[in-house]
């Protein structure tokens, strides 16, 4: 694919589509200069296929980030400017993720403010905090159209997420924390677009992960080389919008 970043961030990138995100960009040809992973168990066997994979790949760094812990992001910020230093970060992609399986009967406080810290506070903190990173690097391709090639927050959302697509109920902080980014992306599409970096949310698929569950209905392979068909056709029409992994000309209902 000719049009991937020089860099590119991952949020969650131990597992699932995070992880096979990660391989099929290291795979790329051409690939990214930089390659930044995010996981918040570093040293543990939950995050070793990553890091055995740092080890190996030049263009692969590894860091740690708990996407709950906004005070350390300014920490982890400075750890990524080391690595693209002048030219910036291209790419951030929030894609973190908890998946509580709870009903009305079930569902507490503490499992909806652990899902909103999750995926919407955490999402708008961190690229709050790779502002300037982003803007960098906007800024030095301001003659490049506007996409993902020049500056873009991708956010992992979900069709659960879609008000007008909940026809089944359930899943209280699933959907509702990730309504929340929806309205988080709509808001930084407008804020960010005049410094030529766009924002849009996408839906990956149900895929076969530890958080999808074995019922998912697609494999990480099926959900990545869609979302990498997205990645690769978002411009200035893509801005603020909601689209799905396997049809990028058409966007989700909010």
């Amino acid at each position: 694919m000719a049009t991937i970043p020089y860099s590119i961030m991952i949020t969650g990138a131990n597992q699932g589509v995070g992880l096979g995100l990660v391989k099929y960009l290291l795979a790329s040809n051409p690939r990214p200069h930089h390659m930044i992973a995010a996981s918040r168990n570093l040293g543990g066997e939950g995050s070793k296929e990553l890091e055995d994979l740092a080890a190996k790949e030049d263009c692969l760094s590894v860091v740690k980030l708990d996407v709950t812990k906004p005070d350390t992001f300014a920490a982890v910020v400075g750890e990524i400017d080391g690595i693209v230093q002048e030219k910036g970060l291209n790419v951030l992609i929030n894609n973190a993720g908890i998946y509580l399986r709870k009903g009305l009967e079930d569902v507490t406080a503490e499992d909806m403010l652990l899902a909103f810290s999750t995926h919407a506070v955490g999402a708008l903190m961190l690229t709050k905090a790779c502002l300037p990173l982003l803007k960098r690097a906007a800024s030095r391709l301001s003659t490049k159209a506007l996409g993902w090639q020049r500056a873009a927050v991708i956010n992992m959302s979900s069709r659960l997420g879609s008000i007008s697509d909940n026809t089944s109920g359930g899943s209280y902080s699933y959907r509702a924390s990730k309504a929340a980014l929806n309205a988080v992306t709509k808001s930084l599409s407008i804020d960010i677009i005049n410094d030529g970096i766009i924002a849009c949310v996408i839906h990956p698929g149900w895929a076969k992960t530890s958080m999808g569950g074995p019922d998912g209905l697609i494999s990480v392979d099926e959900s990545v080389q869609g979302l990498m068909k997205v990645f690769a056709g978002l411009d200035e029409n893509s801005n603020g919008g909601f689209f799905r992994y396997d049809d990028p000309n058409n966007s989700l209902s909010w």
